[in-house]
């Protein structure tokens, strides 16, 4: 199910300027892109035809304010159809300004209110392992802004301590969390027994290595680090 066929950069942009619509997108949306390209063109294990194959693997966007990338991929990846991008966000559109699992096949979770996706990711990937599920991956994607929030600190301290090792972080760092950690963001995953690594959020092969390094006994978190607003 591992999806290969690489994500055609020119491609992607053209989906996202339908999304954009005349709107202005900062950081938070272009910082996402090259992370979701790695995942979906070289890690993620689903296709549009597997979206309810019980052994795929989970998505979760935690950050759901930068949904326009993830709209925009979906496209290119086939999950939804491009005409959907016009007109997102209005009355008629099943594209919200935040993900709808129900409406948008591929969607693992309704998201938005920021500071719940590792905690649901933490819920389904015990409910893989429940199931004796041992192939799928839950994959969450956090801003570091959400790592504020005081219930993605009692999330990562229970995967630690479970030893959740179908789970995998990605927190894309662009400096705007209020509160720092000695040593960076991932000091606060391994100091509760997860695996880290600390890349370039731009470099896809780092960012594909960093993926992949996961032990499969311990949760995992990869740290991309995107300090620029644009993207290439």
């Amino acid at each position: 199910m591992t999806t290969t066929t690489a994500t055609d950069p020119a491609v992607l942009r053209a989906l996202l300027d339908r999304v954009r619509a005349g709107r202005e997108f900062g950081p938070n949306v272009y910082s996402t892109l090259d992370v979701l390209q790695v995942l979906y063109d070289r890690v993620f294990r689903i296709t549009p035809e597997t979206v309810d194959d019980p052994d795929r693997d989970r998505f979760l966007l935690s950050k759901g304010h930068a949904v326009a990338g993830y709209y925009a991929l979906l496209a290119a990846r086939g999950f939804v159809s491009v005409a959907w991008l016009d007109g997102q966000g209005g009355p008629e559109s099943r594209l919200g300004d935040h993900p709808d699992r129900l409406l948008v096949p591929g969607v693992e979770i309704g998201s938005g209110s920021l500071g719940h996706g590792l905690g649901l990711g933490v819920g389904t990937a015990l409910g893989l392992r429940a199931q004796g599920r041992t192939g799928p991956r839950v994959y969450v994607l956090l801003g570091d802004a959400e790592l504020d929030e005081g219930s993605n600190h009692e999330a990562i301290a229970y995967a630690g301590a479970t030893g959740l090792g179908n789970l995998t972080a990605i927190v894309l760092d662009n400096r705007s969390a209020s509160h720092g950690w000695p040593g960076g963001a991932a000091s606060r995953f391994t100091v509760n027994g997860w695996t880290a690594a600390t890349v370039d959020g731009r470099d896809h092969e780092a960012l594909h290595t960093a993926l992949s390094g996961h032990d499969h006994h311990r949760p995992h978190v990869v740290v991309a680090v995107v300090t620029d607003g644009e993207w290439a």
